[in-house]
């Protein structure tokens, strides 16, 4: 049964990647897999639902890879400035991913997620991070007045600015994010006291 489930992911993946969500239907999944629709409601209840799988998937293992190419013991400026370069590349690069920048499909699928799983169910930040939060926070090297999630939720704003690069104005924007990150972590690294 759940290798049933791993291949319909497996074939949903393949067309989202190839076709965009847009584009992609349950009948194209259902086909490619083999499988009848009424098969395919047994595994996930919408399109929706296996794209939204998929996206959580992919994300955390960029997430995890950006992760394990960073030094932790880096100056906490140079590595939130590392992680978010190297996550902007892997959106772009990830067809799955990329879906991030359609507002249209996404946001209303997040919010889908998010209202049937929980408000902290979509978590584009993980632990690895709160760690070393936790960590500068210890060694003096971020401020502890501010709670972890806090800057966490901080972090995942710099992540969502990524979004409005239309707004922004495109010419600007990869500036304007380097200039973000870097007020935002000398503002959480400079000591208040």
């Amino acid at each position: 049964m759940e290798d049933k489930k791993t291949y319909i992911f497996n074939c949903g993946k393949e067309l989202f990647s190839a076709k965009g969500f847009k584009d992609t239907n349950v009948s194209d999944i259902t086909e490619k897999a083999g499988i009848g629709v009424g098969t395919f409601y047994n595994y996930y209840s919408s399109k929706d639902k296996l794209f939204m799988e998929i996206y959580l998937e992919e994300n955390a293992k960029l997430k995890k890879s950006i992760m394990e190419s960073v030094d932790p013991d880096d100056d906490p400026l140079k590595l939130i400035q590392e992680f978010m370069s190297q996550n902007l590349s892997g959106m772009n690069s990830n067809p799955i991913l990329k879906e991030w920048y359609n507002k249209d499909v996404f946001s209303k699928i997040e919010q889908q997620y998010r209202e049937e799983n929980g408000n902290n169910s979509v978590d584009f930040l993980y632990g690895n991070v709160s760690e070393l939060i936790e960590k500068w926070q210890a060694e003096g090297k971020m401020r502890d007045d501010i709670d972890g999630e806090l800057i966490m939720a901080i972090f995942a704003t710099l992540i969502n600015i990524d979004t409005h690069k239309e707004e922004i104005g495109f010419k600007y924007f990869p500036k304007i994010l380097e200039y973000i990150t870097e007020f935002v972590i000398k503002g959480l690294t400079d000591n208040p006291k």
